[in-house]
Order: structure tokens, then sequence, then C-alpha cells
């Protein structure tokens, strides 16, 4: 792929290389999005991706997203089954609890992968930096008791965006990724439900000239009542999470 791999774009950015700006990196966790719902819903039999981080998503021109390195993957459980079980397999920080206790693969392991990396583009940490103090070094560990109080969001974001994003995007990306890594799997929401949410935040363009729409000012989380009807059910959702 002519743009490299996501990590490329996101971590240990070379001196003058531009990070990727807010409308970008919801336009890549969108598409990795459609590309696990493709996986998870369209496929004939179902796939579990079972290695979904960051290097295994390439991007293309105008950093359209695809998922590589199918190595890993594993047909999903049919019928009345709900796991696959099988040796644990894939990339520290990025795989399910649930599964690495377990054994037991579901489709919601890709979900908590997927929750993992839509974090990475929140905030530009890795979901493992040994460089960090002990406590923070895992990205869902160190993210987990900041997602409780929405004013820790802004705290969270990544410092190479120079506070150019939504504050009600911010709040709502971030509330969906809360929701995927949730600790127990039946609590994660299913692909077609994060793919909904993120094309609306995608589709949200943001633009940071617009008077109303700069994060600096730290604006309250108002809701239109006519935009609030057009919402998927999701980030209405995620709204509420992040209000409580």
């Amino acid at each position: 792929m002519p743009l490299g791999s996501l990590e490329d774009h996101l971590h240990d950015l070379p001196s003058g290389k531009k990070p990727l700006d807010w409308n970008t990196r919801m336009n890549i966790a969108a598409g990795a999005a459609r590309g696990l719902e493709y996986l998870h819903d369209r496929m004939t039999p179902p796939v579990i991706y079972r290695d979904l981080k960051c290097s295994n998503i390439l991007l293309g021109e105008d950093y359209q997203p695809k998922l590589s390195d199918f190595g890993l993957a594993k047909v999903g459980p049919s019928g009345d089954k709900t796991h696959v079980s099988t040796r644990v397999m894939g990339t520290y920080g990025y795989c399910a609890p649930d599964y690495a206790m377990t054994g037991q693969l579901t489709f919601k392991s890709d979900i908590y992968s997927f929750g993992v990396v839509l974090l990475e583009l929140i905030t530009g940490r890795k979901a493992i930096d040994n460089t960090k103090t002990r406590k923070d070094q895992n990205l869902v560990g160190w993210a987990r008791p900041l997602f409780k109080d929405r004013r820790n969001f802004p705290k969270m974001v990544d410092p190479l965006l120079q506070g150019q994003y939504p504050i009600r995007g911010l709040y709502q990306a971030l509330a969906i990724s809360a929701m995927c890594v949730q600790e127990q799997p039946s609590m994660r929401p299913v692909v077609s439900d994060v793919v909904l949410a993120l094309n609306f935040l995608a589709s949200s363009k943001y633009d940071p000239n617009s008077p109303g729409s700069s994060s600096r000012k730290h604006q309250s989380f108002h809701r239109d009542r006519d935009d609030e009807e057009k919402r998927p059910d999701l980030v209405k959702e995620t709204e509420s999470e992040g209000s409580s």
C-alpha cells in the first residue's frame, strides 16, 4: 500500500512528518470498522480476524484503510456455538482479556482489539508503551479510570492534534472505544453498531476554522433536537455514557 501502515502515521513520527488530522483519523476508524464488519457479517462462513492492530491496517491513497495479514484469522462459531476454543494467539495489548484467560475466541474478541486501535487513533499512544511508568504502560489500563469522568476526555487526546478536534466528536469517539474495551464481552457492541456510529462521526467533518467547532472553547455538550433524531443509536448511547 502506498502510505504504509497506520502505525507509521501514528507512532514515533520522524521530525517534520505531519500528524494525521481528526477527520482522517475518524475516516480510518470507520473504514477499519467496515472491514471488520465484512469479516463478521458478510463472509460465509464468518471470520474472526484475531490480530487487529495498527500495523495490520494498511493505508492506500487518501488514507483509505485495508485490513491485512490474515494469518491468525479463524472461522467463527456457527449454529448454537458461542465461541471457538483455540490456542491463545494475537498481540499483547490488543488481545481481549477474556480470550487471553480462557482461549474462547468470539467476535467480541475482535471488538476489543478494535477499541484499542480506536483509542490509539484518539490518544496517539501505543497499545503497550514500555517507556512509560508501569501503571501507564497499558493503554486500556491507563484509559479506564479516565473514562469515568468526561472532564478527563480533553486530557486524553493526542497532543499532536494541537487542540484541533471537535469536543462533541471526541466525547463520542472515546465513549465508543470505552464500550468496545469493556471487560465483559457481552457488554461490547456488535460490529454493525460500531460501523453505524463511526460512519456518522466520519461524516461529521470537523472544520477548525468554524467558530462553533473549536475544541479550545470546551463548549458544553448541547444537543440539537433535529440532529439528535438523525444520529444512530450507539452514538446516542455514547453521549449518555459520556455524561454519566
